[in-house]
């Protein structure tokens, strides 16, 4: 399988199966555009163009870098546990529209977790790691800096934990900043392998959305802790993620100026909710598509100005990325990776949390419900419907299980405006990637 796409007078063909990508002239990309079954004419070409055409398509397909056959590998599954999302509490600072939590109450009491019930988890993850010497905690709300003390004592006890068993943690903790302080940087800077900051972009963006709970905008709170915080962090990893919605379809001025702000890495995803006037809706598509295209030739301008950053999204490494095997198993909700509530609940991940229908256990109990963790174990790319044909299936895996079940009602089906957006994503990630290798 090979898909053909044009950037800007580019003409590009990747290779599915070798994952490898390859410019081209007008004329072969429009052979194989019509070849794809696009909706292209190529009828201008002459005999002598088809045969120069398709002997140079030979001799890629000799050294496997055309139509090469994909292999077919079995999913890297697991029964040792290698992750927990800790949601230290359930209630938050701020009461942001689009909250898939339910403005941090998740549908329910606004709670916090107790240290016993937290170090309950931690114990829990060491119990069910196996070998894993490797493990990961991220404290998620709500807000988990309105429980900074408590997160501090889980940390101390995990690391002590850690050096009895063998295990080494690694921690990462996602905050509004609300109430970043001295004291919250200096030890997310001492324990913190990531950190994950929220700032939806220009001010009023973001004050359109993010609301503290009397009502006001948070930006001119938030954002000179944040841009203090980046100053501090050194070379250790942090992101800042925006979400963009049906209001902020020109979210690419949204990126920019958070670069701007001197963030160096930095994340803006579409929003995922059914509130009628901020939800992505198919007719929305074409303009999204087109703002990726805008960002992507804003992101190299920076890049080649010297002064570029790190885009999540336009990261795509075809060479050294995640083995195949990795690729294919889709995300390790449900089976490797658990959400923990407040009562110490265990869910297959934040997104369902709350669901009694995808409750797997307790950490007091310290089992699993083997039914619903072998739904997740034996979900993977190959049993992603109307993946088969889509040239991006080794890059996205097969899309969120959660969005895929909140909008299709199958953790199986993948949602058809997700995929179009990550379809974008993917070829501007590519053209990127030609325009560093100095290919474009």
């Amino acid at each position: 399988m090979y898909h053909v796409f044009s950037f800007k007078n580019n003409n590009y063909i990747y290779d599915v199966g070798s994952g490898s990508l390859h410019m081209c002239d007008k004329k072969t990309a429009d052979y194989l555009a019509e070849r794809e079954g696009q909706a292209v004419d190529a009828s201008y070409l002459s005999a002598e163009d088809v045969a120069a055409i398709q002997r140079d398509l030979a001799e890629l397909k000799d050294g496997g870098l055309f139509e090469a056959e994909e292999v077919k590998t079995y999913p890297v599954k697991s029964d040792e546990v290698k992750a927990l999302c800790i949601h230290i509490c359930h209630d938050c600072n701020l009461r942001c529209r689009y909250c898939f939590a339910d403005e941090g109450a998740y549908h329910s009491a606004r709670e916090f977790m107790s240290e016993q019930t937290a170090k309950q988890a931690i114990d829990f993850l060491i119990a069910n790691s196996g070998k894993r010497r490797i493990l990961e905690a991220d404290f998620f709300g709500g807000e988990p800096l309105m429980c900074l003390d408590v997160i501090k004592n889980v940390v101390a006890y995990a690391r002590e934990q850690g050096e009895k068993h063998g295990k080494k943690f690694l921690f990462t903790t996602t905050t509004n900043a609300l109430l970043l302080d001295d004291d919250a940087i200096d030890f997310f800077n001492r324990e913190m392998e990531n950190i994950v900051l929220s700032v939806d972009g220009r001010r009023a963006v973001h004050d359109a959305i993010r609301k503290t709970v009397n009502g006001k905008g948070s930006f001119d709170i938030v954002l000179p802790k944040i841009k203090k915080f980046v100053q501090s962090r050194g070379n250790k990893s942090y992101y800042v993620r925006g979400t963009f919605t049906a209001k902020n379809l020109d979210f690419a001025e949204d990126v920019m100026f958070l670069a701007d702000q001197g963030f160096d890495s930095i994340s803006m995803e579409p929003v995922v909710t059914d509130i009628p006037d901020l939800m992505i809706k198919p007719e929305h598509l074409p303009r999204i598509k087109a703002e990726y295209e805008r960002l992507c030739e804003m992101y190299i301008q920076r890049y080649k100005q010297g002064n570029g950053f790190n885009f999540f999204h336009f990261n795509i490494d075809l060479e050294g990325g995640p083995c195949l095997a990795k690729r294919v198993s889709a995300c390790g909700a449900g089976n490797e990776y658990f959400s923990v509530v407040p009562n110490g609940d265990i869910y297959p991940c934040h997104q369902f949390a709350g669901d009694e229908k995808f409750k797997m256990g307790n950490v007091y109990e310290g089992k699993l419900d083997a039914d619903i963790r072998r739904l997740f174990a034996e979900s993977c790319l190959f049993t992603r419907k109307n993946c088969s044909g889509c040239f991006a299936k080794f890059i996205c895996s097969g899309g969120c299980s959660a969005n895929n079940y909140h909008f299709t009602g199958d953790i199986q089906t993948p949602y058809e405006i997700t995929c179009e957006m990550m379809k974008k994503r993917a070829e501007c990630a590519m053209h990127v990637l030609a325009v560093k290798k100095g290919m474009a």
